[in-house]
């Protein structure tokens, strides 16, 4: 960081004339599938800054899609990765094994939710920690059928792409889709309570509207497993009602139905916990398998299923693995960087980042009916826009903040199904000055609106 003034600063207009340039070489060479936020191109980053070739510089509340969680280019993960490829850059686990992978399966296993003994395996994304976890699953219970939730995202790969819910961008013109998959109510208190105000606020009760879909569209005996994010990311930084987890988790495992939690936008930090599981219930909650990608390893591609050893041991042996899975490049990264958030206090710091959002949203809100709900954990908080005096999604509104937020040089993302979620994803590196300073230009932008 020690090269990167911590400062926004725009010396051009947003895109700049360089970022425009890059940005025709783009078109004609990427695919038009691929989607841009923000077509500046990125020179540096560190703290909570990122620097594009026209020298402006930009406040980071993306943190790359909760990737850069420690900051980008943390100093412990570039010496790791340094040293690392100095020594050798890979020789497939399967092949010839290293200890960096048997080191991050041990740390994993350390400190993911669960006391019992534990196994993990490596990927390289999301969507594969996904896809193998339901693999596990299946391979353990002899069951087919897999439950997933209303405002999911689970990736973009076939079975993820089938667990998520929401058709455009992500599934729309790629069908069909992996078989046996099912979809059952989230709780999601804010929209709940518009209906019934019990339900907004008692999980159980939420968890039996889901679990009586599990019972009448698919019955426990071909349910292999249970999948659900314990903060949805995509679907809108939804926070499910006190006691909806639990109650979903006690079900799963009277009836032999593996419980799956998606961590990949929620662990390693974000939250104010190591994962977003650990608030759930008296003592945290302890799911039979742990989906882990994004923040893991600084920056670097990698992903992880993490769970009870009796479930993570019943594939055969081979029935496992990827040629780049837990490549050891991104090993010694996510070693540093499960050092970094132990060493350096990020659990506290997101706790503080958490304080300093929700207080000034809540500031907001209480002059704005616009916001209809503020909610998330730790770094990871959301501001549902609606239309004014009504609970009506307001996706042009938060289409319009979203522009010219970029315009002043503040990096934020959207999401919800009906796209009138913004969250607010910093690095837990962020100055206080920063972090306010960004907000600030959100409040005025919406103001002004």
């Amino acid at each position: 960081m020690a090269g990167l003034e911590q400062t926004r600063q725009l010396v051009t207009e947003i895109p700049g004339p360089a970022s425009l340039e890059l940005n025709k070489r783009r078109a004609a060479a990427v695919s038009h599938g691929v989607g841009i936020t923000l077509p500046v191109f990125v020179t540096r980053a560190a703290g909570g800054i990122v620097e594009d070739v026209d020298g402006n510089r930009l406040i980071d509340l993306g943190s790359g899609i909760a990737v850069t969680t420690i900051g980008n280019s943390a100093p412990r993960v570039v010496d790791a990765v340094r040293a690392q490829v100095a020594d050798f850059t890979h020789t497939c686990f399967m092949v010839t094994p290293y200890e960096s992978y048997v080191a991050v399966a041990e740390e994993l296993n350390r400190i993911t939710p669960g006391s019992g003994e534990k196994r993990s395996v490596l990927f390289n994304s999301g969507a594969e920690a996904v896809e193998n976890a339901i693999k596990v699953a299946r391979s353990y219970t002899r069951k087919s059928a897999v439950a997933a939730f209303d405002h999911a995202y689970h990736g973009r790969t076939n079975m993820a792409m089938a667990l998520t819910a929401k058709s455009m961008p992500y599934k729309s013109g790629f069908g069909p889709f992996a078989p046996e998959i099912y979809r059952a109510p989230m709780s999601y208190p804010y929209r709940d309570g518009l209906l019934d105000k019990e339900l907004a606020t008692d999980g159980e009760l939420a968890a039996a509207r889901a679990i009586s879909v599990f019972d009448k569209q698919i019955g426990a005996d071909n349910l292999a497993a249970v999948i659900i994010e314990p903060i949805q990311g995509e679907g809108g930084f939804i926070v499910p009602a006190e006691g909806f987890l639990p109650a979903l988790l006690d079900w799963c495992r009277k009836n032999n139905v593996v419980f799956i939690a998606d961590e990949v936008q929620s662990g390693f930090a974000r939250t104010g916990a190591m994962f977003a599981c650990e608030h759930e219930g008296a003592g945290g909650l302890e799911p039979d398998l742990i989906c882990t990608a994004k923040g893991i390893a600084g920056g670097l591609p990698l992903s992880a299923v993490t769970g009870r050893a009796e479930i993570m041991d019943a594939p055969h042996v081979s029935g496992l693995g990827g040629t780049f899975g837990g490549n050891p490049v991104a090993c010694a990264a996510a070693l540093a960087s499960i050092a970094t958030i132990e060493s350096d206090g990020l659990i506290e710091r997101a706790q503080e980042i958490e304080r300093l959002i929700t207080e000034r949203l809540l500031r907001l809100q209480a002059a704005d009916d616009r916001i209809g709900d503020v909610r998330g954990r730790g770094a990871m908080i959301a501001v549902e826009l609606v239309k004014s005096g009504t609970s009506d999604p307001d996706a042009e509104l938060t289409r319009k903040l979203t522009i010219a937020a970029h315009a002043a040089g503040v990096i934020v993302l959207t999401c919800g199904m009906w796209g009138n979620v913004i969250r607010l994803l910093p690095p837990l590196t962020i100055s206080d000055e920063l972090l306010v300073e960004g907000l600030d230009i959100l409040a005025g932008i919406l103001g002004d609106l």
